[in-house]
C-alpha cells in the first residue's frame, strides 16, 4: 500500500521471504508470505516486517502510517524520560569559612537531587599548596555530609594546583559497602588526619578556613567511628 523508501521497514510486496510469523493480540502464527499478504488486503491494512533477522521474519498486520506514528511516539517518550546528566562544579578556596562551606554544601545537595554529578575541588594558590592535607580533609568532610545524596566516584586527588573529589547521585538499591571496606577507608582517612594534625603542631591555628575544617574533619571521623561501633 504505502511504501516509504526513507524508512528501514519493509512493507507488503517488499517482503520477499517464503514465510513470515504474524504477531498480534491473539498470539503468533507462521504462514506463507503470500497468504499473509492476502490477509492484509482482506483487513484493509499492510503487512509490516518488524523483525527481519528472526527465523522466520516477524510481521504485523497494521496500517503502515499508524505503525510509523506509534514508533515515533514511542521514541519521543523514551527521549523525554532520558535525564541529561551534567557535571556541576563546586570550588573551595584555601581559606573556606563555615558560612561559605554550608552555602556550597546546599547547592551540591540540589545538584545531586536533580540527578547531576558534582566535581568539588580545592584550589591552592602559591604557598597554600603546603596545606594540601587540610584540603583533603575538607573534601572528605564534604563527601561525608553528602552521603545521603551522592556516592563517591573518586576520592580526593591532587592534580596540579587543584584537589578534586567526584560525586555521583545516589540511586535506589545501591549496594552498601562491605564492613571491611568501610573500616579500611576509615583507617586511611584517620591516618591522613593524624598526619595533618602532626604537621601543624608548631603552627598557630587560624580562627577559620582550612584549619577549622581540619578540626571538623577529625570530629567527622570520630563520629563515623562511634556509629560503626554501635
Amino acid at each position: 500500500m504505502k511504501n516509504d523508501k526513507n524508512n528501514h521497514y519493509r512493507v507488503n510486496e517488499q517482503i520477499r521471504v517464503r514465510e513470515v510469523r504474524i504477531v498480534g493480540e491473539s498470539g503468533s502464527t507462521v504462514v506463507p508470505t503470500r497468504q499473509a499478504l492476502d490477509m492484509a488486503r482482506e483487513q484493509g491494512v499492510d503487512l509490516v516486517e518488524i523483525s527481519p533477522n528472526a527465523q522466520p521474519p516477524v510481521c504485523r498486520l497494521i496500517d503502515y502510517s499508524k505503525f510509523l506514528y506509534q514508533q515515533k511516539k514511542r521514541a519521543k517518550e523514551l527521549k523525554a524520560k532520558q535525564v541529561k546528566q551534567e557535571v556541576k562544579e563546586i570550588r573551595f578556596g584555601p581559606q573556606t569559612d563555615e558560612h561559605d562551606y554550608n552555602f556550597k554544601l546546599k547547592h551540591a545537595k540540589e545538584f545531586l537531587e536533580e540527578g547531576n554529578k558534582v566535581r568539588a575541588f580545592v584550589f591552592f594558590r602559591g604557598r597554600s599548596i603546603l596545606f594540601k592535607e587540610q584540603g583533603e580533609v575538607l573534601l572528605l568532610r564534604f563527601a561525608n555530609d553528602l552521603e545521603e545524596y551522592g556516592k563517591v566516584e573518586q576520592m580526593p586527588a591532587l592534580e596540579g594546583k587543584k584537589m578534586f573529589l567526584y560525586l555521583s547521585p545516589k540511586k535506589a538499591g545501591v549496594a552498601k559497602k562491605s564492613q571491611q571496606k568501610m573500616d579500611r577507608e576509615r583507617r586511611e582517612a584517620e591516618a591522613k588526619v593524624s598526619q595533618s594534625a602532626k604537621s601543624q603542631e608548631d603552627v598557630q591555628p587560624a580562627s577559620g578556613g582550612l584549619f577549622a575544617n581540619l578540626k571538623n574533619g577529625e570530629d567527622v571521623l570520630k563520629k563515623l567511628s562511634e556509629s560503626q561501633e554501635d
